[in-house]
């Protein structure tokens, strides 16, 4: 890598990206990033920062994911990348005929039915265990005296939070969700920013998930408390199903976009998306500039990709069709054969058979992970279980019922996946994590984040203070407000309905660091659109 190369180009953005030596953390919270920061102090390298940081987010913004999250991670050691798949399994009891018995035509989005085995404790367990340097009771500290201290909410997190509330509200019917209010709304609202919040349930069971490596969540006590609420009522996830929960450690997947190998967790993960949106682009006549022509591509590339990735995407263990088949330079031949200069609707193509939070952390020995977890959908499912703090994840709704589907639900089954950390190398040399948290907003935030760096001359704060797109279904692409009229009154006229969003929520909220290895510093961005904070040492 070279002072030509467009990591090196002056930055664009008014905000500056941040410098440092020694080791950094990039996310959403102040409070979150600065637990993370106290594990490099204490000697601890980038996956402990991380497990704390993932920790901390827990109780300071319980609004984007919760203890009862799902996880994934790509973890830089020792010049290698790894890949931990923390995605539960939908539970034994979890079965289309029950979803048929009770009237449903889909897995709902709330309650206690779309809750699936959760993943985030034992993916901390598993990388403390695997690479940490630290105990887990130290990692998770900062984020139990958070809770039992209380801390001041932040502005962007008191709206999301009030929001959360007001919509919970219009969609909780029974006593099952009672805990939920008495937690996150004991007043009867949401917080105001400044306000102190104090979460004693989460910090009796993070101290329970420390003292025992996770074991308590998935086989002891809390395992137990989980239980009896669900069967209290009439919920499907059991002790046996928590029991059963493993991370899985998994090969990344990555194509190669210009020099740079750009890195995505494999399948049930939704990074594939990416992947197959970047195989189209890399032969195309495309570049960064905000012109109709290049964002015309990008966006049917991307299209393209969600096409293939919702009908295909599940279980891997279920899949139909392989992973190397689908990013194969004739099947992406084939996508990039559709873009014309008109926009089309997306459709599925045959390829040859044969309300998330999202941190990046790195330190002074060359190690660094790309960690996300997420509860969905805001505060997920909306159940938490009373005096614990656990906030449960929905992540069956996006199971199909129909027994055609790819997708279809099964007991065992992990689900097709929002969540997804991004890694960059080139020549096999770590460049950095990155990532854009946001439901279906995900993959199209790291095509631009991709985009913008390798392309587009940008630096990381530069990347993610620039104005974003996303599709979102047929030919309907949103915008941000500060996003070119001139560019989407071109867009229109090549046959895309063009809408602008107030949104800042749904266009996605990311953070990156990259490594100069010239300079021998790390550069870090962090999300404008939120509390986004880096800490550095």
């Amino acid at each position: 890598m070279t002072k030509q190369d467009p990591l090196y180009q002056p930055y664009t953005s008014k905000r500056m990206p941040m410098y440092s030596r020694e080791g950094m953390v990039a996310t959403s919270q102040p409070y979150a990033a600065e637990a993370g920061k106290e594990m490099l102090q204490k000697g601890g390298n980038a996956v402990d920062a991380a497990i704390a940081t993932a920790a901390a987010l827990t109780v300071v913004e319980p609004t984007s994911n919760g203890i009862g999250s799902d996880a994934f991670a790509l973890v830089w050691v020792d010049e290698k990348l790894h890949g931990l798949n923390a995605s539960g399994h939908a539970p034994e009891k979890m079965t289309r005929e029950t979803f048929q018995e009770l009237g449903h035509e889909q897995v709902p989005q709330h309650g206690m039915l779309p809750v699936t085995v959760p993943g985030a404790p034992g993916a901390w367990a598993e990388l403390s265990y695997q690479f940490g340097k630290l105990s887990l009771e130290e990692v998770l500290a900062p984020a139990i005296d958070l809770a039992e201290r209380g801390f001041p909410v932040s502005p962007v997190l008191a709206k999301y939070w009030k929001g959360g509330v007001k919509a919970m509200e219009r969609r909780a019917e029974g006593e099952a969700f009672q805990p939920f209010f008495d937690t996150f709304a004991p007043e009867g609202k949401g917080p105001e920013a400044g306000d102190v919040v104090q979460l004693p349930g989460h910090a009796r069971t993070l101290r329970k998930i420390a003292e025992t490596n996770g074991r308590a969540f998935y086989e002891g006590e809390l395992a137990d408390e989980i239980e009896a609420f669900f069967t209290k009522h009439d919920g499907l996830l059991r002790k046996s199903d928590l029991a059963a929960f493993q991370p899985e450690w998994v090969d990344p997947i990555s194509v190669n976009f210009q020099g740079y190998d750009v890195w995505e967790i494999p399948p049930n993960g939704q990074g594939l998306n990416t992947l197959l949106a970047l195989k189209t682009l890399e032969g195309m006549d495309v570049n960064a500039d905000m012109t109709p022509e290049n964002l015309h591509k990008q966006i049917e590339a991307m299209k393209h990709g969600f096409a293939d990735g919702l009908k295909y995407i599940t279980d891997p263990e279920k899949m139909q069709v392989s992973v190397n088949d689908l990013l194969s330079e004739s099947y992406a031949a084939k996508r990039r054969a559709l873009i014309g200069d008109e926009a089309i609707q997306p459709e599925a193509g045959e390829p040859p058979k044969g309300g998330t939070v999202y941190l990046a952390t790195a330190d002074s020995d060359g190690n660094m992970v790309s960690f996300i977890q997420s509860n969905y959908m805001g505060f997920g499912s909306g159940i938490v279980v009373p005096e614990t703090g656990i906030s449960l994840q929905n992540r069956g709704h996006d199971f199909s019922l129909d027994p055609a589907h790819h997708n279809v639900l099964e007991p065992g089954k992990r689900t097709y996946h929002t969540i997804i950390p991004g890694f960059l190398t080139k020549d096999g040399e770590a460049v950095g994590p990155f990532g854009v948290m946001g439901g279906y907003m995900q993959p199209q935030g790291h095509l631009q984040v991709v985009l913008n760096t390798v392309l587009g001359a940008l630096n990381p704060q530069a990347v993610l203070d620039a104005p974003r797109w996303r599709w979102v279904e047929n030919k309907t692409v949103e915008v941000e407000p500060d996003f070119p009229d001139h560019v989407a009154q071109a867009l229109a006229r090549k046959g895309h309905n063009v809408r602008k969003s107030v949104d800042e929520g749904g266009f996605g909220r990311g953070q990156i660091i990259w490594r100069d290895p010239v300079r021998g510093v790390l550069i870090g961005g962090t999300e404008s659109r939120t509390d986004g904070y880096i800490s550095f040492l």
